[in-house]
């Protein structure tokens, strides 16, 4: 390996630098392959270990899903996002009123930037008045808030309302619905297109188990401050009383949202999401032959869900995960840390079975940045890999000046 050095030097001094440079590298290459192994270390996970089954005890068994009366469905951890069940979650199906979760997901959006308030006033169009389906009875030429309109978009599933609120936001519903399909796309969405707001069926109107349930998730987690109106129980507008067309919000105290959707060809559909000793679920039922199929097949799931599985928190936000060798560096190690909550949902009884591990370049050069990731953390339940997450350093490390520099590569040419 060459280096130019500046010719003003004098030729003794230049041979003391680089004898001295040679002499830090002996010294210090006897723990090079040390520093190497820690890169390759098991992260450690808190806290499991405590609640692990005895050795040489057996992890329960975890029976199969419910046999449910559905054309697809989903069943997912809120928190970690994790698929607990599913069959045909991927197929394109038509939501019906699941639409106007999206459609909600919408107006929350303008509500947080501040463009709407609760307290503003719609005038009712000829256009929304018109819809059909479960409406909510506006008048044509009334002004209703939006408050009272998202009620009777949640819990009166009202056409009427969805649409008179699409033109609110959007100035027309078009807009609107080219609004909604641009938030699908941001949130993942990828097999789902809209064409109208309330979800009154087209052939080019569709959507999947699996984008509803990833729907659902960052509704709850986005708007949590809106997602009250989904467990109301009735809402009564122009002398009308309808009550809340999800049945399992009397059924299961635990049930607290989200909504139903039925049109003839799309069958009954349902989005449920319980909360059990800390532990959120979401189930996504789509095409059911009855409302009571599409009620017993979510609550079948849910229960599923919540008796055979379990949300633990394995590393929180910026905590650091292992610490590691840095090369060419002002510092010579820096801590790599997640950048965000890190949940798992595993079997019950099977904790003894979880282990995680980093991958890390070996050598890992400086400059390094908590703003770029410098490593991969992976959860492992026995010999599946079940989450994969990027590792950060927790501070900068800039790259040091030339003879730490050549310090280092010496020491890389010895190991």
């Amino acid at each position: 390996m060459n280096f130019a050095m500046p010719a003003s030097k004098p030729a003794s001094l230049l041979k003391f630098t680089a004898a001295s440079v040679l002499a830090l590298a002996l010294v210090a290459c006897s723990d090079s392959e040390e520093s190497a192994a820690e890169r390759t270390l098991a992260a450690p996970l808190p806290d499991v270990a405590a609640s692990a089954a005895p050795a040489g005890i057996k992890p329960p068994p975890i029976p199969a899903p419910p046999q449910v009366q559905a054309k697809g469905y989903i069943l997912l951890d809120y928190v970690s996002g994790q698929t607990l069940a599913a069959t045909n979650d991927n197929e394109r199906l038509e939501p019906a009123s699941l639409t106007k979760l999206m459609s909600a997901y919408a107006v929350f959006h303008a509500l947080k930037d501040g463009r709407i308030k609760m307290t503003d006033m719609v005038t009712i169009s000829p256009h929304a008045r018109s819809q059909d389906g479960s409406r909510m009875f506006v008048d044509v030429g009334t002004q209703v808030s939006v408050e009272n309109l998202i009620q009777g978009m949640i819990v009166q599933s009202g056409n009427d309302a969805t649409v008179a609120l699409a033109e609110f936001v959007a100035g027309s519903e078009p807009v609107f619905v080219d609004l909604m399909n641009q938030y699908a796309q941001q949130i993942g969405m990828v097999s789902t297109r809209f064409q109208n707001s309330p979800g009154m069926p087209h052939p080019e109107h569709y959507t999947t188990a699996h984008d509803i349930a990833l729907l659902s998730r960052a509704l709850i987690k986005d708007y949590p401050e809106y997602y009250k109106f989904y467990s109301q129980r009735q809402f009564t507008w122009n002398k009308i009383t309808q009550p809340n067309r999800n049945g399992l919000l009397d059924r299961d105290p635990t049930v607290d949202g989200l909504k139903t959707g039925h049109t003839e060809s799309a069958g009954y559909c349902l989005v449920s999401s319980a909360r059990r000793d800390g532990m959120r679920l979401v189930s996504v039922v789509m095409g059911s032959p009855s409302v009571r199929a599409r009620e017993d097949a979510s609550s079948a799931l849910l229960n599923y869900g919540f008796n055979f599985y379990q949300t633990r928190q394995l590393y929180p936000n910026k905590a650091p995960v292992m610490t590691v060798k840095v090369w060419k560096g002002e510092a010579g190690e820096v801590p790599l840390s997640v950048v965000e909550d890190i949940y798992t949902t595993i079997p019950r009884g099977q904790e003894n079975m979880l282990s995680a591990s980093a991958d890390v370049p070996d050598p890992l050069f400086a400059p390094l940045s908590p703003g770029k990731a410098a490593g991969q953390l992976r959860i492992t339940l026995g010999d599946k890999v079940i989450g994969t997450y990027p590792l950060h350093p927790t501070a900068e490390v800039p790259e040091a000046g030339f003879f730490g520099r050549l310090t280092d590569d010496v020491k890389l040419w010895m190991k």
